[in-house]
């Protein structure tokens, strides 16, 4: 009840933001608003988790490039799974989107769905899901989040690994009034803004 009542609300409050931010990135980099990336939620079902489009249409070509070309950003990916600073980004439009976080937006159709929920792990891809090892199995027990332990916490430049360690901890000892903190810290960070979970 929680996940749909906020969900819904949330839909409607930010509707006429969604819809200027879909125009500026056609107007920028052309149609495809929208990014859907394959995550592994309860159950272990996989879903569309979906984002406003930050990146160039060659997105994946850029980042192989730089991979192969750079040893620098081979270590960072090698660690973070993100680069600081990142060619793949539309110019603009698509570090605001993620300095704010506004990027997941749509992610709010994600919870009225019940593929996700307000507050909850970070959605990972099957590949990531491995490196949770055997606490791989409470990872699927609960629907990943909009939001969670690692997005509200002050560590924004923390390690794969210890980013796994927050979840873990948030499995454990997951309450209702937890998820109200993390929800209301995360709603204060972005209204300063600041990214939750910025590099």
């Amino acid at each position: 009840m929680f996940d749909i009542t906020v969900g819904v609300l949330m839909l409607v409050l930010f509707a006429p933001l969604m819809l200027l931010i879909a125009s500026l990135i056609v107007l920028r980099d052309g149609p495809g608003v929208f990014y859907a990336h394959k995550r592994v939620g309860r159950g272990g079902r996989q879903f569309n988790c979906l984002k406003f489009r930050t990146m160039m249409k060659d997105a994946d070509t850029r980042l192989a490039h730089i991979l192969a070309t750079d040893p620098v950003a081979q270590r960072e990916w090698a660690i973070y799974r993100k680069l600081r600073n990142d060619p793949r980004i539309i110019p603009g439009i698509g570090h605001r989107l993620r300095k704010l976080s506004l990027d997941e937006l749509p992610q709010i159709w994600n919870v009225i769905r019940g593929d996700m929920s307000i507050v909850g792990s970070r959605p990972v891809t099957r590949e990531e899901l491995v490196r949770y090892g055997s606490a791989a199995q409470l990872y699927t027990q609960m629907r990943p989040g909009l939001t969670g332990p690692w997005q509200a916490s002050s560590r924004s430049d923390a390690t794969y690994e210890a980013r796994i360690a927050m979840d873990i901890e948030y499995f454990q000892n997951w309450s209702l009034m937890e998820d109200l903190r993390i929800t209301a810290k995360t709603a204060m960070m972005v209204l300063r803004g600041r990214s939750p979970g910025a590099y």
